[in-house]
């Protein structure tokens, strides 16, 4: 069995800040992969599942994110899994807002949450590190870390999550490097430089609120892959469509509906996708 971890700290108040988008992250896993009823156990809010055929334990701890390692180290303890097979999701300041980041043991990087949890059970615990990107000025970090997602935000942050739950599997099988791939989109790196471009674009017209991403002021190259993610969103849909007819399995289905939920115009996808960032290195 596995342990995946989200972390943030629970109560109403702070469901949309920066610093619960592990929570985000393991609701968005629990909702794609029809996990278990959830159930309160080792200070936490727990579902079960399975991802790639692995038994996985999801769970939010409720001690507060000071506290973490309390709810980890229990539930570790009394599930008998290895530190190895834990693997928490967390926001990290030292990202740009979006980026991912794989890191195994090392450092917790000033991170509260982090340094609970291995103070309880070792560090060599696998990270997936969401950016929630740097206000700039040390005197600004709490409020940003603190502070809700802002509008502009919405779309990246739910594509992105999206996209974890989707992979997630991959990463519980033990393949970092495919679910890093699989996060960024395409491993062509003439794609992937066109890729960016649009990306930057996107950021830039959200940093000014601005809701028109402008067709004309893309290069060539950016425009064809937006084209070409449009056909290949239609094509999905043609080949899940037929699994859906009879007892289609639940997570057929759930990605059915992810797909249908989104226009497959090459408008739409630049508003709604170019709006998602890519994995990059960090400490």
């Amino acid at each position: 069995m596995k342990l995946l971890v989200g972390l943030g700290n629970p109560g109403k108040q702070y469901a949309h800040q920066r610093h619960n988008v592990g929570y985000m992250a393991i609701d968005a896993i629990i909702a794609g992969h029809a996990f278990g009823t959830n159930k309160k156990r080792f200070h936490s809010e727990t579902a079960e599942g399975t991802l790639d055929h692995i038994r996985v334990l999801a769970i939010k701890p409720q001690t507060f994110m000071n506290d973490s390692g309390r709810a980890v180290g229990e539930a570790a303890r009394y599930l008998k899994i290895d530190t190895r097979d834990i693997i928490v999701i967390h926001d990290e300041i030292d990202l740009a807002a979006g980026k991912v980041k794989i890191k195994t043991g090392g450092g917790n990087a000033g991170h509260n949450g982090l340094k609970s949890i291995t103070s309880h059970i070792g560090a060599d615990f696998t990270r997936v590190r969401i950016g929630i990107g740097h206000p700039g000025d040390k005197r600004k970090v709490h409020a940003h870390v603190l502070g809700d997602f802002s509008k502009a935000d919405g779309e990246w942050l739910q594509f992105l999550l999206h996209k974890i739950s989707d992979h997630m599997g991959e990463l519980i099988d033990g393949d970092t490097q495919q679910f890093l791939i699989s996060l960024n989109g395409n491993a062509n790196p003439s794609a992937k430089h066109s890729f960016d471009g649009a990306i930057a674009q996107a950021r830039r017209n959200s940093a000014t609120k601005s809701t028109n991403y402008h067709w004309e002021k893309l290069t060539s190259s950016q425009r064809d892959l937006a084209k070409n993610m449009a056909e290949l969103g239609q094509e999905a849909k043609k080949k899940l469509q037929p699994k859906l007819q009879g007892d289609a399995p639940s997570r057929v289905s759930n990605q059915y509906k992810q797909y249908t939920k989104i226009s497959t115009s090459p408008f739409d996808l630049l508003r709604r996708v170019f709006g998602r960032s890519h994995s990059s290195d960090h400490d």
